[in-house]
């Protein structure tokens, strides 16, 4: 099994910034994809961005050009840097796991419990 631990979410001002970190452990040898996923009040959920195992990202448009994806394979932690933030951007931030490659040689996927952003002034 995996867990997955949240942190950085909040309340913040228009304009300002946080950084959400999803830290992951368990049974793990590898991990494929590793990003962030909102969803906003009566709206769906939507990808805001991913990295792969060769650090390649994709963003949603939205958040492109202020935010930023990482991740440390060593301590497989993800983690995403936002900037100028925006009301807009009020969600419940969920981390996401995919092609979890565990010791004993099966695949997973995996969402964190979520974690509230809240940009208002």
């Amino acid at each position: 099994q995996v867990r997955l631990v949240e942190s950085g979410g909040g309340l913040v001002q228009p304009g300002g910034s946080l950084r959400l970190s999803c830290a992951a452990s368990g049974s793990i040898h590898s991990i494929w994809h590793m990003g962030w996923y909102r969803q906003a009040p009566g709206k769906e959920r939507e990808l805001v961005a991913t990295i792969n195992k060769l650090n390649s990202t994709i963003y949603a448009d939205s958040v492109r050009g202020r935010s930023t994806i990482s991740r440390d394979n060593v301590n497989t932690t993800v983690t995403l840097q936002m900037n100028s933030l925006k009301p807009e951007d009020t969600a419940v931030y969920y981390c996401r796991l995919e092609r979890v490659l565990h010791t004993n040689g099966y695949w997973s996927d995996y969402w964190g419990q979520g974690t509230q952003v809240t940009v208002s002034s």
